[in-house]
């Protein structure tokens, strides 16, 4: 993989301690780069070696998923708390599927009939977790930032599995990787990868901006216009201020050439809320269908983060067609989502073999 001349230099607040190195955890035999965030709270915290680790390490975990090698102990004894305060299924699924994979102790905590529903806070519910053996916690919230205040006072490590509008930081890496496997030379630079639909409320769109642009992909972001707002800006601006992107609502632009597309849901609360005039305008105009997949080119994938409205921001013989590869994204987030649980369990001390620092509270 060729080292994009920018790095990720975004500054959240997930570094761990200066200078961890992990002692291999994925048992790839050959030392690796420093990775020093035991929380992972997006993809602008990443600089492009790190981005290229954690890619490294899911191919390895790849192997044991497909079982090629046996199961993984880098997390034996270790307590994986999933705590979704949204719905979901692929997400929640493949970071249990993960962590069984490396031998954690898995639990999943549904917020129905849970002392959330009776007014508990939330980093009361976090504590109390803790006290129950929780050393990773996976979570998912639907206010953009919940994630960054629960880091400040978990002693162990915190993923982001999606918060708000903000960041899902698993599913651009996944993105990343699915995509890296089907272009030639695997190599992104210079190639169009087209996210279209609902970019304004996507949290997949903001995430995979900072890894796709590092990994020096031509990215544009199609859509009506009323779902763009405020991305021009970020465009002009370039992200981490120098990378740049295009924003358009002409689609035949987006699509012309594109080496893939990838679709977002859209919702029906979008017409509530005065952002569609209806679905049916929204299909007519931006829909993805064979038809408009013919301008692309013939290599062109098409991805998914789902769940999928078929007939609506893609139509069902282009979601299960030949270009699509919407269930190697979901196979391929076990992997991924195994390196991302080994590297901030061992920066943060959890991993099997590795020494267990005393943690305190708001250390990142």
């Amino acid at each position: 993989m060729t080292l994009p001349e920018t790095e990720v230099t975004g500054a959240g607040p997930a570094a761990g301690p200066t200078g961890a190195r992990p002692a291999d955890p994925a048992g790839l035999g050959t030392p690796q780069p420093a990775w020093p965030h035991r929380h992972l709270l997006d993809t602008d915290a990443l600089t492009w070696p790190q981005i290229e680790l954690v890619l490294d390490t899911a191919r390895h975990m790849g192997e044991i998923v497909a079982g090629a090698r046996p199961r993984s102990t880098t997390l034996r004894g270790i307590g994986v708390t999933n705590l979704f305060y949204e719905a979901s299924t692929r997400t929640r699924v493949s970071f249990e599927v993960a962590a069984k994979h490396l031998s954690a102790d898995v639990v999943n905590v549904a917020v129905s009939g849970s002392s959330i529903e009776k007014g508990e806070s939330l980093l009361d519910t976090m504590r109390t977790l803790e006290a129950l053996g929780a050393r990773v916690l996976v979570m998912r919230h639907a206010v953009s930032g919940a994630p960054y205040l629960v880091s400040r006072e978990f002693r162990g490590a915190v993923v982001n599995a999606g918060d708000g509008w903000h960041a899902h930081p698993t599913q651009a890496l996944l993105d990343l990787y699915t995509l890296l496997g089907h272009v030639p030379g695997g190599s992104l630079r210079g190639r169009k990868v087209v996210i279209l639909g609902d970019v304004l409320h996507s949290r997949v769109a903001r995430s995979n901006l900072w890894t796709l642009t590092a990994a020096g992909a031509d990215v544009w972001l199609c859509g009506p216009a009323t779902l763009l707002r405020g991305f021009e800006a970020w465009a002009a601006a370039g992200v981490g201020g120098a990378r740049r992107f295009t924003v358009t609502t002409d689609m035949a632009a987006a699509l012309a050439d594109a080496d893939a597309v990838m679709a977002l849901r859209i919702q029906k609360e979008r017409m509530a809320s005065g952002l569609l005039p209806s679905l049916g305008e929204y299909v007519a105009r931006f829909g993805l269908t064979r038809e408009r997949l013919a301008a692309t080119s013939p290599s062109c994938i098409v991805m998914h983060p789902g769940p999928m409205n078929e007939g609506v921001e893609i139509a069902a013989d282009v979601a299960t067609g030949p270009s699509s590869v919407v269930t190697e994204q979901v196979a391929n987030g076990v992997a991924v989502r195994m390196a991302v649980l080994a590297l901030v369990a061992s920066a943060a001390g959890l991993s099997t073999g590795l020494p267990a620092p005393r943690l305190t509270g708001g250390a990142q």
